[in-house]
């Protein structure tokens, strides 16, 4: 009987004290939970504070409450990351996905950080982890790929996406990259030969293979693609970039002019195209000045094109060959078709009727573009340097005064002027002054060496 009562005396202790601990337990959880809240909102606040240590000390003392929580460490992947300490970082976002490897964002902190340090092998591991998540991450796989030289994957991933989600300029470009490559061409050429077979009706694939015949110096394949391209698709003005060029090549001038001017009247084709086309006919006209005519109706086509001032780039293409009179007549047509300022194109301008010794001309464009750009020096300089060229001393000298004012850190713009102010001097029988403005571009001529 006493074994019976004291058995169930312990019975009765065990369930009270396991009411007990019940009891307790709840209130050690909450108080733990409240510090991990509290803890992790300081973490939170010092981040933001960018005082990446001390969020650190905030988050090890979260962990200390939860050794497991992968979002602590995720947190702590990005403060390390704030410190620049790359290694740490990585370790922790490595931890977080292994505790929640469905999380994609901890692997995408697995690929900052290593694409940060350049480590794109690594890199690689984590965006192939990404594209289980999102298959948009192939494009960065794609140029991972070219990071790492790995040009046969890079380019089976290329063609797949293009296939699948359509062209990219960034893909299209890497392509051409692999493409250069004498071992991949082959690889290239055969895979749009099939897709040509394929789709007949494709014109991009016959561009693209027309450009890596023309690159490979095949002309005669390119100029069999060419054909088959205006027979499935007599229409399209894609074909005639690669006829401009084989009619260039083979000096049938007027083919090409009728070429080139369908390429620069489709507003669909890149304006890159219609750049480096005008800048092949330039060249033809260079050798050729017979078309010169149709090289200026060319350059009509791109009036409105703001990206490139194409008339001031044909002047100076010409300036450069020391033909001041045609590099003249196309800053002049840039002039025409600028809408907003173009002090350079002007001073240009300038500097060519100098050389072909128009001073008439120079200083009454000097003068009236100071009227316009008062603040602007050079234009003085010109005015200057043009009446002392027909002996009108006193004008030179009172534009070049003035001038003078607004020349700040140029110094060999304040030589010129000096030289100038000694001529003008010199003119006017001052010998005195001319010696003075002489000796100061003296100066300034040994202060540069």
């Amino acid at each position: 009987m006493k074994k019976t009562v004291s058995f169930f005396l312990f019975l009765v202790l065990l369930c009270n004290s396991a009411l007990l601990l019940a009891q307790t337990e709840p209130e050690s959880i909450v108080l733990d939970a409240d510090k991990f809240q509290d803890y992790f909102y300081e973490s939170l606040k010092q981040k933001g504070m960018e005082n990446y240590d001390k969020a650190i000390t905030a988050l090890e003392e979260c962990l200390k409450i939860k050794p497991n929580d992968a979002v602590v460490y995720s947190e702590m992947g990005k403060n390390y990351f704030g410190l620049k300490n790359y290694e740490q970082s990585y370790s922790s976002y490595e931890k977080a996905a292994q505790i929640e490897p469905k999380n994609k964002w901890f692997w995408a902190g697995m690929y900052d950080v290593s694409y940060q340090i350049k480590n794109y092998n690594q890199a690689i591991i984590a965006v192939n982890k990404l594209i289980e998540f999102n298959e948009s991450y192939k494009d960065d796989l794609v140029s991972l790929y070219m990071y790492t030289q790995q040009f046969d994957k890079a380019l089976v991933l290329i063609n797949e996406l293009n296939e699948k989600v359509g062209k990219s300029d960034r893909r299209e470009l890497y392509k051409t990259q692999i493409l250069s490559q004498g071992k991949f061409q082959n690889t290239g050429i055969d895979n749009l030969i099939a897709k040509i077979k394929i789709n007949p009706k494709e014109e991009a694939n016959y561009v693209a293979l027309i450009k890596l015949y023309s690159e490979n110096n095949e002309s005669e394949k390119a100029a069999e693609i060419t054909k088959k391209l205006e027979t499935e698709i007599p229409d399209s003005d894609w074909a005639q970039i690669g006829l401009f060029k084989l009619y260039l090549d083979k000096n049938e001038a007027q083919k090409a002019i009728n070429a080139m001017n369908v390429v620069l009247a489709n507003a669909q084709i890149d304006s890159k195209i219609k750049h480096r086309v005008l800048n092949e006919f330039l060249l033809f006209v260079d050798k050729n000045p017979q078309y010169s005519s149709d090289l200026d109706k060319a350059i009509a086509y791109f009036d409105k094109d703001t990206t490139v001032n194409v008339g001031k780039e044909i002047g100076k293409f010409y300036q450069n060959k020391k033909q001041w009179a045609k590099a003249a007549f196309y800053y002049e047509q840039a002039l025409k078709n600028s809408s907003g300022e173009d002090i350079e194109t002007n001073m240009l301008l300038l500097q060519t009727y100098v050389e072909a010794k128009q001073f008439e001309i120079v200083s009454k464009k000097a003068a009236a573009l100071v009227e316009i750009y008062p603040s602007q020096p050079q234009f003085y300089y010109f005015s200057g340097l043009a009446n002392n060229q027909l002996k009108h001393y006193k004008k030179a000298i009172e534009m070049l005064e003035m001038g003078m004012d607004y020349v700040v850190d140029d110094a060999p713009l304040e030589t010129n002027f000096n030289l100038q102010l000694g001529e003008a001097y010199n003119g006017l029988g001052d010998f005195k002054k001319k010696e003075y403005y002489f000796a100061k571009a003296n100066q300034l001529l040994k202060a540069k060496k």
